[in-house]
């Protein structure tokens, strides 16, 4: 079987439906922003350092929510993805932040050398980016309120889990001021 279908050579691709649409599609925005996002988690995988690859399981964990929040996208009222994926988030944020030194102040994004909190933080941008294209696709079909929620929560997850890489590697963040 060729990987390659010639069907999207002249601007336009084929929706779950079969419908022809053009890629700027708000409907393949963001599919293709959440695919990216998805993608870019697996670089943060493997940037983990040894101090941090307990860190694993969770990002794979979201990356495969990820895949359903997509079909959720693609199949207008699929809604597979479930409140419970979002509470999920939100007890790994509690944990992360319960065992790191808090915060008082905005930090600048980083990360050591090669570090996983830094291509987390970038991952976090993704997400949000992700977010935006899932508000836009709003306007068009209805996107349910467990995908959106997520879309949301991902990101702050994200950005606990940058910080709490970060701590496991030892590396100090730095004040934005």
């Amino acid at each position: 079987m060729k990987i390659y279908t010639k069907v999207g050579d002249h601007g336009q691709t084929k929706q779950v439906t079969g419908k022809m649409v053009a890629k700027t599609d708000p409907q393949i925005e963001a599919l293709g922003a959440i695919d990216e996002f998805q993608s870019y988690l697996g670089v943060a995988v493997a940037a983990l350092a040894p101090t941090s690859l307990n860190l694993a399981p969770d990002l794979q964990a979201v990356q495969k929510q990820l895949y359903i929040l997509q079909a959720d996208l693609a199949v207008p009222r699929s809604n597979k993805l479930t409140p419970e994926a979002t509470a999920w988030l939100e007890q790994r944020i509690d944990a992360f932040w319960a065992a790191m030194p808090h915060l008082n102040a905005f930090i600048i994004p980083g990360g050591p050398d090669n570090g996983a909190g830094s291509q987390l933080q970038y991952a976090r941008t993704l997400a949000r980016r992700a977010e935006r294209a899932a508000v836009a696709l709003s306007n068009q079909q209805d996107i349910s309120d467990a995908c959106m929620t997520y879309l949301n929560r991902v990101s702050d997850f994200l950005y606990a889990a940058a910080l709490y890489a970060n701590w496991e590697d030892g590396y100090q963040e730095i004040p934005s001021k």
